[in-house]
């Protein structure tokens, strides 16, 4: 949709009141200053805002726990027992896959850890991951280590294919070359949904394509594009996802993490993997069986009973995004950042914008470079009211969040940082 946008504050307004998505910001808990004012909080990337509901869901459990204790597992308002069931149909619809496919449980690395047992089968040749630079630290440790645990080098088997020369990014002629050059020794393939620094959205149906043409199991960290980006995982052939839930989730510091492996594997219950009692069948989880025999769904790779009081804020984040709906959420994201970029442009000093432009390569999360300045650059913000982050050596991260950022919101972020820039030339 075509905006004409306008370098004034009448804009941000204007598009405030005509933006149906607004009341949203109201469900939130915005961080304030020490005045009492509202932050302009542009770090949903990182952690997201608290939705006001959550406080009512955890007291619920506290409550349930208090004045049921044990049998709150079969007669609180909401059992224990299958608590994490009724959230399949929220997560199936945020990362396109069937609700069987999807399971809330452990931590992003921990789950990662436990796809990588069952899809990382290095035989022969085909002994190589292939992977997208920059990697976030917790992924590539665990990536060497489950290449170290075969006996294999990490310094031969993990590739990572980073961007060339002076683009910031990766185009696809830098991920078809290394398909073409190793395809025929990859192993698997494990792709961010969205890059970490540079905000980056691959072409995910492309890249799950060419991995499945050269014969190579893939697998997704959506860390930063679960409630960020359209997904469809189960339309895609993906083999498995794993997530955190803390970010554009708005599930809260160390929330349960989430996974998805599709239904071709779910159904398999001789592929190999770690075993946890939780992974049995509910029905006969109690009869206690002395052989493990896992849950033909996504559910089969769980190991313990889920921690319930983490993982009840995400039961106040989903019905906001189930009643927001992903187009709507979709749409203004775009509206945001396109309306960030134009007020970027407009800066007296040109700043780097290492995110790639157009809107289907990218999601919430916009990243510029300031050399040797990224630091204070964040600090100076921080002083003036808003709050984003950095990643070395020179890259500042922010990300307007469409379940409760506001243009104004853009705006004066905007405003601010052109102000300090300005200061600090």
């Amino acid at each position: 949709m075509a905006v004409d946008f306008q370098p004034d504050e009448s804009c941000a307004s204007r598009l405030d009141d005509a933006d149906p998505l607004a009341s949203f910001r109201d469900e939130f808990h915005l961080p304030v200053d020490a005045s009492g004012s509202p932050l302009i909080y542009l770090c949903g990337h990182s952690l997201g805002l608290q939705p006001k509901s959550v406080k009512k869901c955890v007291e619920e459990e506290l409550e349930d726990w208090a004045t049921l204790g044990v049998e709150g597992h079969f007669a609180g308002r909401h059992p224990w027992y299958r608590y994490h069931e009724p959230f399949r149909e929220s997560v199936a619809r945020l990362v396109g896959a069937k609700p069987d496919e999807v399971v809330l449980m452990n931590s992003l690395t921990v789950n990662l850890h436990l796809m990588l047992v069952t899809f990382y089968r290095p035989r022969g040749r085909r002994t190589k991951i292939l992977t997208d630079g920059p990697s976030f630290p917790s992924d590539r440790y665990a990536l060497q280590s489950q290449i170290r645990w075969h006996d294999l080098d990490p310094a031969i088997e993990l590739i990572t294919i980073e961007p060339r020369g002076s683009c910031s990014f990766l185009s696809q002629d830098d991920i078809d070359s290394a398909f073409r050059r190793w395809g025929d020794e990859i192993a698997l393939v494990l792709f961010n949904g969205v890059n970490f620094v540079t905000g980056q959205w691959y072409d995910l149906p492309k890249v799950v394509e060419q991995a499945k043409a050269c014969g190579c199991a893939i697998g997704l960290d959506l860390a930063h594009a679960v409630g960020n980006v359209p997904l469809r995982l189960h339309d895609w052939n993906v083999d498995f996802a794993v997530w955190c839930s803390y970010k554009y989730l708005n599930g809260g510091p160390g929330a349960v993490a989430g996974c998805f492996v599709h239904e071709i594997h779910g159904s398999n219950i001789d592929l190999p993997r770690l075993a946890g009692w939780w992974g049995n069948d509910p029905a006969t989880r109690f009869d206690m069986p002395e052989k493990f025999v896992p849950r033909q769904c996504a559910d089969g790779w769980q190991l313990s009973n889920p921690p319930i009081l983490s993982l009840a804020p995400l039961r106040a984040s989903f019905e906001l995004f189930d009643r927001a709906g992903t187009a709507a959420l979709r749409a203004k994201s775009e509206l945001l950042t396109s309306y960030l970029l134009f007020l970027l442009d407009r800066l007296p000093r040109a700043i780097e914008v290492v995110t790639p432009r157009p809107p289907e390569h990218h999601g919430c999360q916009i990243s510029l470079r300031f050399p040797a300045r990224a630091q204070q650059i964040v600090r100076k913000l921080r002083a003036h009211g808003v709050v984003c982050d950095e990643r070395p050596p020179d890259i500042v991260r922010l990300a307007p969040v469409p379940l409760y950022n506001s243009f104004r919101d853009v705006y004066q972020f905007a405003e601010r940082l052109r102000q300090i820039d300005l200061d600090l030339a």
